[in-house]
């Protein structure tokens, strides 16, 4: 607890600049999802105080996911469809037979974590990891880049490219330039030169500067503008700015809580819904988990099995009180790192904050110009997929920069878990091409003045190495010698002894001489040895 209580001057400002860019994100994908607004902001709630508390992570912050707002949509209308007999756009109230599943779906992450499923996010290769940061990033700034400009039809939350009102990211940037707001551009434009001022390095050297955060200034001056703004020709519009749903009594706020139906139990559309959120839910978890720790400046390592269970018990309670599904959210994450959170007390901070605000000033909050926050985003984005990284990861080699790129187009242009899929096919490829090229150390061609060839097998020699081995064995001309050295070798797939075998007994009509070279004598007994001896019988 005393760690936690010495970075409180670092986490709690963090915390209210995560909160200020959670709310407007947890209100959009509410409506993108088809549900009333209050659903995200428990989702928000519940993320920050619940999970923040639970998690492992230090550094990470959860709440309502974009990836999952589909998910929800599509959920929502059958659920809809099963219960009126027809699917409507309407918004009355969230699904209560979908509140059931996210519940059910909270159980399933949580045994999920027992079972030490944690682990899966292990298997996704850096240069994805990489690939997915910045591919989120240019989508975070391409979709505020309207929001800046003053251009708010498109709703925060949305980060499909074709987005649900047939516009896609870079029509809206179009829109957006062809008929700008002033007010809100001016806005966001001060925003951005404070948030560039304050990294700066002659700033920092300035106390007061590095106490108070760029971020908070730039809202502070955000809400001052529009107070100067109002009643002129440049007044900002409520379109423009956060729009919380305010209660005008205690039993109107509680009324806005909502609760599963648990006669649907036996639903088999509930247990499918159910399945679908937990995977989807603990895969994107898992993604960000593996993200959050490699922009972590401390590299702290996230325990993954307790994460799932942390983000289980979430889902379990947000289902329970109205609220959607959870995650942990690289946005967030982002903004709480960039910000200067250093433990997880700035998530729960988060969460503490938009409880109170939403309930007792919700009228304050909705005063926060949606451009400042763009702002904030804006560089958020900018930094997530900063020109460097490509660089970086272009200098690292064609390999590495394949599923890299791969990764970040699908995600710009369709979405988190096609990016991520796709990447990881193409990473998977290229590590089956290696394979393929490396089994052993040896240059056919340059082995024709004296017809000797020495084959040097690797430590791990699997069946994916077979058409390489094979491919290689037949180039080897008639009348020569091949010593095959597996004296490095720990292990050899039966599949690649089968094809020595058969290359042995083809030697034999073709004038092929084959040595299998063993262990030398002093060291320990060759694991090989029954491969060996079998060969050479």
């Amino acid at each position: 607890m005393k760690k936690y209580l010495s970075q409180i001057k670092s986490d709690l400002p963090a915390g209210l600049i995560v909160f200020l860019v959670a709310v407007p994100l947890c209100l959009g994908i509410a409506a993108v999802s088809g549900v009333p607004p209050f659903s995200g902001l428990i989702a928000g709630i519940i993320g920050g105080i619940v999970v923040g508390a639970l998690s492992g992570s230090q550094l990470g912050v959860s709440g309502p996911a974009a990836g999952l707002a589909v998910i929800i949509f599509d959920a929502i209308q059958k659920f809809n469809e099963q219960a009126l007999g027809t699917a409507t756009d309407t918004v009355l109230q969230i699904s209560k037979p979908f509140l059931l599943a996210v519940v059910i779906a909270g159980a399933m992450q949580i045994l999920l974590g027992f079972l030490k499923g944690g682990i899966i996010g292990y298997y996704f290769p850096s240069s994805v990891i990489k690939g997915m940061l910045a591919g989120i990033g240019l989508t975070i700034f391409l979709k505020e880049v309207p929001h800046a400009l003053g251009y708010d039809k498109d709703l925060e939350g949305d980060f499909e490219f074709f987005q649900i009102d047939g516009e896609n990211t870079l029509s809206e940037i179009l829109n957006a330039f062809g008929n700008p707001d002033f007010g809100a551009a001016v806005i966001a434009a001060i925003g951005l030169i404070i948030l560039i001022l304050w990294q700066q390095n002659f700033m920092q050297r300035i106390k007061i500067f590095t106490i108070i955060q760029g971020p908070l200034v730039a809202i502070l001056a955000g809400i001052a503008l529009v107070f100067a703004f109002k009643g002129g020709s440049h007044e900002m519009i409520s379109e423009h700015l956060v729009s919380v749903p305010v209660a005008k009594s205690a039993g109107e706020f509680f009324g806005l809580f909502t609760f599963p139906d648990f006669s649907a139990i036996t639903s088999p559309l509930v247990w499918k819904t159910a399945v679908v959120i937990a995977i989807v839910a603990s895969l994107e978890t898992l993604l960000c988990v593996e993200a959050t720790d490699k922009m972590d400046p401390e590299k702290r390592v996230t325990p993954t099995n307790l994460e799932l269970k942390a983000q289980g018990i979430g889902n379990l309670i947000s289902g329970l009180i109205g609220g959607l599904p959870i995650t942990q959210v690289i946005v967030r994450s982002s903004a709480n790192i960039q910000s200067g959170g250093k433990t997880k007390m700035s998530a729960i901070f988060h969460g503490f904050f938009i409880l109170g605000f939403v309930a007792f000033l919700p009228e304050l909050l909705n005063l926060v110009p949606r451009a400042s926050l763009a702002a904030i985003l804006l560089i958020v984005g900018y930094k997530l997929a900063k020109p460097e990284t490509f660089k970086e990861m272009w200098n690292e080699g064609f390999n590495q920069f394949l599923p890299f790129i791969v990764t970040i187009f699908f995600i710009v242009f369709k979405d988190l878990l096609w990016g991520v899929g796709i990447g990881l096919v193409v990473a998977i490829f290229e590590i089956l091409y290696l394979n393929y090229r490396k089994p052993y150390l040896l240059d056919v061609d340059n082995n024709k003045d004296d017809n000797v060839f020495h084959f040097l097998l690797a430590e791990d020699v699997t069946f994916l190495h077979k058409a390489s081995i094979l491919k290689t064995l037949n180039k080897v001309p008639n009348g020569s010698i091949v010593k095959i050295d597996g004296t490095k070798s720990i292990s050899i797939h039966p599949d690649v002894r089968e094809i020595i075998r058969d290359f042995k007994i083809h030697a034999e009509y073709s004038d092929i001489s084959v040595e299998i070279v063993r262990m030398k004598e002093g060291k320990q007994p060759d694991p090989l040895a029954e491969f060996d001896d079998a060969l050479d019988s």
